[in-house]
């Protein structure tokens, strides 16, 4: 055993940070077998040169410069024999943080310099000061029309006076416009697994997502190498994204993307985020297709070297199986199933509002959350020339889960002339008769039309867009699979994989809100 290895594995712990709690939903720490993981993708003569700058722009744990620290100590070695010369040459000049909160920059400098504070006895490498290169600044949120300009924040969730001595969650990297004034020097490598979202003070604990400005402002510095890990909602779907997907997909620097269907296969048992987690290379001298690998349990999946964006698609096609049954539907040129779905509150009528239990003369049936009741006319504000018509109602949002094979769609249901629903629904419709419905019915049920669905759905939320990769068909008859298997002429292979990832709609109790 070398002398470096023999110091790190003295001074080192390499399952502390494994065992550290997550801060919240949405500050989730990184196992360093996955830091680990995401270093394997750089290019690894960088951890033997002696002149390599790292950056954690969001430190937690240090787990990302505690694992580059480690590996430099190994690489510098026959370049700078003695190891404590070798030691303070790292930590003083190669690796360098930005805190996400005074708790996380003392437990970054413990895991990274063996003591909360660099200037003492007990630090591996002494500093002049109590912060060493990871620094902690408390900042603040510029307020403007009740949200900061930065990231979003709402001022009634997180401003001075209702968050008095609490922490603000106003991240220094993040709230300003010239992110490379903050530490003044190029980096080679940023490295990260950013906050995820912040509460933007709306209903049932909406949430703005601001790991997209970490990825924006670190591209700012443009680094040689920019690694992250992150939701993967932005693939298709996510509120305030779609400027960031773009962005992403057009990225032909994109060398290497991490796709885990599950985050609870990436971040251990109990750690939930819905849509998966993902972590990619992002090489700033080099460009071309992007090797994308998909994890499942314990299968991982190399699929083949692909570009992020398919021809006339908007979102990231996540399955190699996906992108040639798309290829193949949209060689047919039809027009989309998007045509015929509303927009959310397509009555006008809010998740809250309830009908009476009886109807009455003139009354309407409402379709509510957890059943059915009956309203007068005069409460419908939107779309009222839909009442009397036959149409469809499907969930505006439908809980997947993160297990296979999915269901997707909430179960459809008939809406009869003389019926509405509240925005737990979105209307698909309105159509000619009764006959023309059940026949929409039979098409949304098959694992076909949810498969391209679950393309494009990457949370629990269905709006309209994530209907735009379905065809519109014939619904002068019903449809089966296999109609649509052989009329698309899918193989036997890409018929598997689509029988393996969607069940039967009547396997499910019916709709999540019945």
């Amino acid at each position: 055993m070398s002398q470096s290895e023999n110091l790190y594995n003295t001074i080192y712990n390499p399952d502390v940070l494994s065992c550290i709690a997550n801060l919240s939903n949405d500050e989730v720490f990184t196992p360093p077998e996955v830091a680990n993981a995401m270093l394997d993708m750089l290019p690894q003569e960088l951890f033997s040169d002696p002149g390599a700058k790292f950056l954690d722009p969001a430190c937690k744990s240090g787990v990302f410069l505690r694992e580059i620290a480690k590996r430099l100590l190994i690489g510098l070695e026959g370049q700078i024999p003695d190891l404590q010369e070798r030691v303070d040459h790292i930590f003083h000049n190669q690796l360098y943080g930005i805190a996400i909160t005074e708790l996380t920059s003392l437990l970054a400098r413990r895991s990274l310099y063996c003591s909360k504070y660099p200037n003492s006895v007990y630090s591996v490498s002494r500093f002049d000061d109590a912060e060493g290169n990871i620094r902690f600044k408390n900042t603040r949120h510029k307020w403007k029309d009740g949200r900061c300009e930065f990231c979003g924040a709402s001022e009634s969730e997180y401003g001075s006076e209702k968050r008095k001595g609490l922490e603000t969650h106003a991240y220094e990297f993040i709230h300003t416009i010239k992110p490379e004034e903050i530490l003044k020097m190029k980096f080679d490598v940023i490295i990260r697994n950013p906050p995820y979202q912040l509460s933007d003070g709306g209903a049932q604990a909406s949430a703005t997502p601001i790991y997209n400005l970490f990825v924006e402002q670190a591209k700012k510095l443009n680094p040689r190498f920019l690694s992250y890990i992150i939701p993967a909602r932005w693939y298709g779907g996510g509120k305030g994204l779609d400027s960031f997907r773009s962005m992403m997909i057009s990225d032909k620097h994109i060398r290497e993307l991490h796709d885990f269907l599950n985050a609870s296969d990436c971040f251990g048992t109990g750690v939930e985020v819905k849509g998966g987690i993902c972590y990619f290379l992002w090489d700033r001298d080099n460009e071309g297709k992007c090797r994308v690998f998909t994890h499942s349990a314990d299968a991982v999946i190399e699929q083949e070297e692909r570009y992020l964006q398919e021809e006339n698609s908007n979102v990231f096609i996540r399955y190699a199986e996906g992108v040639s049954v798309y290829h193949k539907v949209k060689a047919f040129n039809e027009k989309t199933f998007e045509s015929l779905v509303s927009s959310q509150k397509p009555f006008g009528l809010r998740t809250y509002v309830h009908g009476k239990k009886e109807p009455s003369m003139h009354s309407i049936k409402l379709y509510e959350r957890g059943g059915v009741g009956y309203i007068n006319s005069s409460e419908i504000s939107r779309n009222k020339e839909w009442v009397d018509k036959p149409k469809v109602f499907i969930s505006a949002a439908y809980n997947a889960g993160d297990n296979y094979p999915h269901q997707i769609l909430g179960k459809p249901i008939a809406g009869e002339a003389g019926s509405c629903c509240t925005e737990t629904y979105i209307v698909i419709g309105p159509f000619v008769s009764d006959t023309v419905v059940k026949n929409v019915i039979s098409y949304i049920s098959t694992k076909f039309f949810r498969f391209l669905v679950m393309l494009k759905k990457i949370s629990q939320h269905a709006a309209a867009t994530v209907y735009s990769f379905v065809p519109l068909q014939d619904f002068s008859r019903p449809w089966t699979d296999a109609d649509l298997y052989a009329k698309y002429a899918l193989t036997d292979e890409e018929i598997a994989f689509i029988e393996s990832m969607i069940r039967p709609m009547d396997l499910d109790g019916g709709d999540l809100n019945a």
